[in-house]
C-alpha cells in the first residue's frame, strides 16, 4: 500500500465513526479535521470533497458491520443457526467490532433518502444485497430440509431486514433497548417458524 493509499485509509477509518454518528449533514470539515488530526488541505488533497469521504466512510462502516456478522455466521453450520445470528447480534447491539454509532445502513437510509442520492443508492444496494444473502441462506435451508418448502425466501428475507432495521430504529428513537430486544425476539421466532 502506497503512502497516499495509507493516508486515504487513515482518513476513512477516522471519519467513518463520525459520519455514522453525526450523519452526512451533521458532519463538518472541522469534525473531520478533529477526528484525523489532519489539515483541511490534507483531507481534500486525498479526497475531492466531503461527499467522497462520506461514500468511502459508508463503505468502511458497512464492511465492519458485515465482517462482524460474517464472523459469527462462519461459526454456525446450519442455515437456521446462521439466520439466528441476526437476532443475536442485533439483540445485543452492538458488539465491539460493530461500527460506532450502530447500523450504518439504517443511519444512512434515514438521513439520505431525500437528501443525498449517492448515499441513498449505496444504502439501497446494501439492503438489496443483505436481502439476497438472507434469501440464499433460506434457499439452502429449504434444500437441506431445515425449512418448509412452501415459504417464499425473498418475502421472508425482506421482512427480516425490515424487522431488524425497524427494531433498531424504534429502539434508538424511543431510547428503549427493550423495544429493540422485543423485536429481535420476533425475528428469532420468525426464523424458528420457518421449520
Amino acid at each position: 500500500m502506497s503512502k497516499a493509499e495509507k493516508t486515504r485509509q487513515f482518513i476513512v477509518e477516522k471519519a467513518a465513526p463520525v459520519f455514522n454518528v453525526k450523519g452526512y449533514a451533521g458532519t463538518s470539515i472541522n469534525d473531520l479535521i478533529n477526528a484525523t488530526g489532519l489539515t483541511k488541505g490534507s483531507i481534500y488533497g486525498n479526497f475531492t470533497n466531503k461527499d467522497e469521504v462520506a461514500l468511502a466512510a459508508f463503505d468502511h462502516n458497512l464492511k465492519c458491520m458485515l465482517g462482524s456478522l460474517q464472523k459469527e455466521m462462519d461459526k454456525q453450520t446450519s442455515a437456521k443457526e446462521k439466520l439466528l445470528v441476526y437476532s443475536e447480534i442485533y439483540g445485543e447491539l452492538m458488539r465491539e467490532s460493530f461500527p460506532v454509532g450502530g447500523c450504518p445502513v439504517l443511519n444512512t437510509s434515514t438521513e439520505a433518502d431525500d437528501t443525498h442520492p449517492e448515499l441513498r443508492k449505496k444504502a439501497a444496494q446494501a439492503i438489496m444485497s443483505w436481502k439476497s444473502s438472507i434469501a440464499t441462506t433460506i434457499k439452502k435451508g429449504i434444500s437441506n430440509n431445515e425449512f418448509r418448502s412452501d415459504i417464499d425466501p425473498e418475502q421472508i428475507a425482506i421482512t427480516l431486514v425490515a424487522l431488524i432495521e425497524g427494531g433498531i430504529m424504534i429502539g434508538k428513537v424511543t431510547g428503549s433497548e427493550n423495544y429493540r430486544i422485543a423485536i429481535m425476539k420476533s425475528v428469532k421466532k420468525m426464523i424458528n417458524d420457518l421449520e
